[in-house]
């Protein structure tokens, strides 16, 4: 929590992540808490300080896999890598070994998905978890919005349309 705190004090630092998907799909410690971690990823996911994108299965294997990669910029310019696996952590400060790890991160952010779609990725995982809750999918709420606008004898919705140059568009 600590950890969490120094992202929005002052002087905060600029993080960026790369997430494999597993990390959204993967259920540990059941649908609620799957639920409550994806939120609050979504929520720091939208500070401007903050990028997380998402590397999808579809990418396949990468230098990465197994465990996690951190590279951290000092405040003096230096770089180190910290690696880390279910049974050991390594710090390293080699600077011909940060450039290797940085290397590898630098593909791997470039292998997963631009921003606003790993956004959504995490959203759709996070509309997942709320099966017990009988939560409709994006696409049904959309359905449903429609046929209630349909019995409803099509009432106009608060911001629903707008007239642009003389002929109605929907927004």
């Amino acid at each position: 929590m600590g950890r969490q705190e120094r992202l929005t004090a002052p002087g905060r630092p600029e993080l960026w992540v790369v997430l494999d998907e597993a990390v959204l799909k993967r259920p540990i410690g059941g649908d609620a808490v799957m639920r409550a971690q994806l939120e609050r990823l979504a929520e720091v996911a939208a500070e401007p300080h903050i990028r997380v994108q998402v590397l999808p299965f579809e990418q396949g294997g990468h230098d990465a896999l197994g465990g996690s990669l951190t590279v951290l910029t000092l405040p003096d310019g230096s770089e180190v890598a910290y690696t880390e696996g279910a049974h050991y952590g390594q710090l390293v400060d080699e600077p011909a070994e940060v450039r290797h790890f940085s290397g590898i991160y630098d593909r791997v952010r470039a292998d997963a998905l631009p921003t606003v779609m790993s956004f959504g990725m995490i959203r759709s995982a996070m509309e997942g978890y709320y099966g017990e809750a009988n939560v409709p999918s994006r696409s049904e709420r959309r359905r449903l919005a429609q046929e209630q606008l349909q019995q409803s004898g099509r009432r106009r919705l608060r911001g629903g349309r707008r007239r642009i140059h003389g002929r109605r568009a929907r927004s």
